[in-house]
C-alpha cells in the first residue's frame, strides 16, 4: 500500500500541532483555557482543531497532553507498516478522553486529509468513568501493549534501513 501521501499529512498536522502548542506558550497565559485562547488570538486562527478541546483544557494542560499524544508519531511515521491504530488512539486517548462530540469533530477535521483516520477505534464515553481505576492506569495509554522493549542484541546491530522511506537496493527512485 501506498500511503506516502498519508505519512506526509500526518507528519504536517504533527508540525501544525508543535506550532500552535508554540504559539500557545508565547501568549503568556498557562492558566487560560485553550478554546478561549484560539478565539482571542489571531496566531491561533489556522488550528481549527483547538476549538474541539473540552473548553476547560488550559494552556499549560494541553502541552502535556499533545507531548503525551504525539511523541509516538515520528517514530511511527517511520516504521515500514504504519500502524493506523497507534496514530489515532493516542490523540484519542490523551487530547480528547472524555470528549466524544470534540473527538468526532477533530476526526472529520482529519478525515478531510486522511481518509482512514479515527476509523475503527471503540466507541468514546462522555465524562469520566464512575468505575474504581486499577492502580497504575492513569499512566496508561492506549500504545503500551503495542510497544515492546528491543532485544540487546539488536541494539548493537548495525543500523540497516529497509523500504520506506528508504528505496530498495537497486531501485531507481
Amino acid at each position: 500500500m501506498d500511503d506516502r501521501f498519508d505519512r506526509r499529512e500526518l507528519l504536517l498536522h504533527l508540525g501544525d500541532m508543535l506550532e500552535a502548542l508554540s504559539c500557545l506558550t508565547k501568549t503568556g497565559r498557562p492558566d487560560a483555557p485553550v478554546a478561549q485562547l484560539a478565539k482571542e488570538q489571531d496566531s491561533l486562527q489556522d488550528f481549527g482543531y483547538l476549538q474541539a478541546l473540552a473548553p476547560q483544557m488550559t494552556m499549560a494542560e494541553f502541552g502535556t497532553r499533545v507531548a503525551s499524544a504525539l511523541f509516538l508519531w515520528p517514530k511511527e511515521l517511520l516504521e515500514t507498516e504504519l500502524n493506523r491504530n497507534v496514530l489515532a488512539s493516542t490523540i484519542q486517548h490523551d487530547l480528547f478522553d472524555g470528549n466524544p462530540a470534540g473527538w468526532k469533530a477533530y476526526v472529520a477535521n482529519m478525515q478531510t486529509k486522511v481518509s482512514w483516520f479515527g476509523t475503527g477505534l471503540p466507541e468514546m464515553k462522555p465524562g469520566t468513568s464512575e468505575e474504581p481505576v486499577p492502580a497504575g492506569a492513569d499512566d496508561a495509554s492506549p500504545v503500551d501493549a503495542s510497544v515492546e522493549a528491543a532485544p540487546l542484541t539488536e541494539w548493537d546491530a548495525a543500523d540497516e534501513k529497509k523500504g520506506w522511506p528508504w528505496p530498495q537496493p537497486g531501485s531507481t527512485s
